[in-house]
């Protein structure tokens, strides 16, 4: 059984994209629903539709509008998040020919993995695609580093391979954690100022927190295959997280 194959066009077209402020809908369709509105903090609220005369009857939510700084925040989350999920495609679909050749009883496990990376590849794709948020300018150089990590992995043995896979998830589940309780944070501290949470970043906690529990089984998963067995296990897994923690700041900001 064959892994699917990532689509390149959906990386080509979300780097053609403009950069945009997160969120902010573009001027030439009409506005059914916006996520904050752009009004002063006094007067904040959410437009559900495009005609006022509907909702006059109706009381708003108190929406307040987004900072420079969480704007920038959120932009930030999804280019790393997009770059992350396309890097652990790339490292599975690295491992699993020399995995699965050696080990054929591994067979249904790297499927499963690569499955769950694939489909949160996706899902940041069409939010990069939706917010107009700016790709990292990196893809060629994480794309040839997550290959080369995957592949070498690999040829190093099973106990290596999943080593890899602890590493990088121990990583990540603790990146997608410090983005939760971010934006946690940034509610709590909206309704303590009487103004409601807009449904979107509420279904993006959802997501990202659906996304972290995932990961973390991957991690269980190499944990079980003898993660721990690799030697050296402690260099080769601060190695690979040394490097994660360096590619997550880089692509926070280019």
């Amino acid at each position: 059984m064959s892994l699917p194959r990532i689509q390149p066009h959906l990386v080509r077209r979300n780097l053609q994209l403009p950069l945009h402020d997160f969120l902010i809908p573009t001027l030439s369709q009409p506005i059914r629903r916006r996520f904050l509105s752009t009004t002063s903090e006094k007067n904040a609220t959410v437009s559900t539709s495009s005609s006022p005369q509907a909702d006059s009857s109706k009381p708003q939510p108190k929406r307040k509008p987004l900072t420079k700084e969480q704007r920038d925040f959120l932009s930030s989350a999804l280019r790393v998040n997009q770059a992350g999920e396309l890097a652990a495609c790339l490292i599975y679909t690295a491992q699993t020919p020399p995995i699965v050749n050696a080990h054929p009883h591994l067979r249904p496990l790297m499927a499963h993995m690569y499955a769950q990376e694939e489909g949160h590849f996706n899902t940041f794709n069409s939010l990069i695609a939706k917010h107009r948020v700016r790709p990292t300018a990196l893809y060629p150089l994480w794309s040839v580093l997550a290959t080369g990590l995957g592949w070498s992995t690999a040829v190093m043995g099973r106990e290596a391979a999943m080593a890899c896979t602890e590493a990088v998830e121990t990583e990540i589940g603790g990146h997608y954690n410090n983005q939760i309780r971010t934006l946690l944070e940034m509610f709590e501290q909206w309704e303590a100022e009487g103004y409601e949470v807009g449904e979107e970043l509420q279904n993006l906690v959802k997501t990202l927190r659906r996304i972290r529990d995932e990961e973390l089984e991957h991690l269980d998963h190499a944990v079980d295959n003898d993660a721990k067995k690799a030697e050296p296990h402690w260099l080769l897994t601060g190695v690979i997280r040394l490097g994660c923690r360096g590619a997550i700041w880089v692509s926070e900001r280019v």
